[in-house]
């Protein structure tokens, strides 16, 4: 059957494509205008975005990466299927360097610092979707929909952006009711790395350490998912979460 004018079938259904969606689009990989902040808020948070930039690119450079369940994404996105990433958000140092240019879109949040993040992240061929759990969090959910529809996949550190720590919520589930694409949880296991003294203990690699990537089969949410079963979904993804977590660490402690 051919699909209607201006749309292109996918795994998930039809994929739109007109002047306002691909302007939605094209916005995500966009720096946002920095006209609300202050001369000082500017110029931090372009150096903040310009260091963390430069920081990811050359440690990650060094790093020494394999994956452990690659055919799981290759299950998820068999068919045009577009996956929906999470993982924690201690690990989004190289999560970001290893699944670069790859045109994710990411739930950024409406505030000074995920200006940054967003600007940053952008640098390495990811979309930025202004939004979090705590504001602004269902119209981000309504427009990563939206991009879905018009063939973005998608990202989400599931715990940010201000935790509880590796504590799964909600947002992403919702998305794959939505969207009818699948829950992809991945995670990034480091033989070497520095912990900060932030709310998520955020790992830092150490240069010319050993990383490995775990993907775990895709975890698919029904459209007409109610309440109960979308609790069901997260507990799903967060004991899957936590199983790769337990794999990373006998990885890990395998290289001592």
């Amino acid at each position: 059957m051919q699909a209607s004018a201006g749309k292109e079938q996918t795994g998930g259904g039809p994929v739109t494509h007109d002047a306002k969606t691909d302007e939605r689009v094209a916005r995500v990989y966009r720096f946002a205008d920095l006209s609300a902040y202050t001369f000082r808020q500017r110029l931090v948070i372009r150096a903040a975005d310009l260091a963390f930039y430069l920081l990811i690119r050359l440690i990650g450079a060094t790093v020494r990466f394999e994956v452990e369940g690659w055919e799981n994404h290759e299950a998820a996105t068999r068919d045009g299927g577009l996956p929906i990433y999470n993982f924690w958000h201690e690990r989004i140092f190289l999560t970001t360097y290893w699944w670069r240019n790859r045109r994710i879109v990411v739930l950024t949040s409406r505030s000074f610092d995920g200006e940054y993040i967003a600007r940053f992240i952008q640098r390495f061929g990811y979309g930025a979707a202004r939004g979090s759990s705590t504001r602004g969090g269902a119209g981000a959910v309504v427009e990563m929909v939206r991009l879905m529809r018009a063939g973005c996949t998608t990202a989400f550190t599931i715990d940010g952006p201000k935790g509880p720590r590796r504590v799964a919520k909600l947002g992403s589930v919702l998305l794959a009711k939505k969207s009818g694409q699948p829950l992809m949880p991945v995670t990034m296991a480091l033989a070497r790395y520095w912990t900060l003294p932030s709310w998520d203990r955020f790992q830092i690699p150490k240069p010319f350490t050993r990383a490995r990537v775990y993907v775990a089969p895709p975890i698919r949410v029904a459209s007409d998912a109610d309440d109960e079963a979308l609790a069901r979904k997260r507990d799903e993804l967060q004991r899957t979460l936590e199983d790769l977590d337990r794999r990373a660490e006998e990885w890990r402690a395998s290289l001592r």
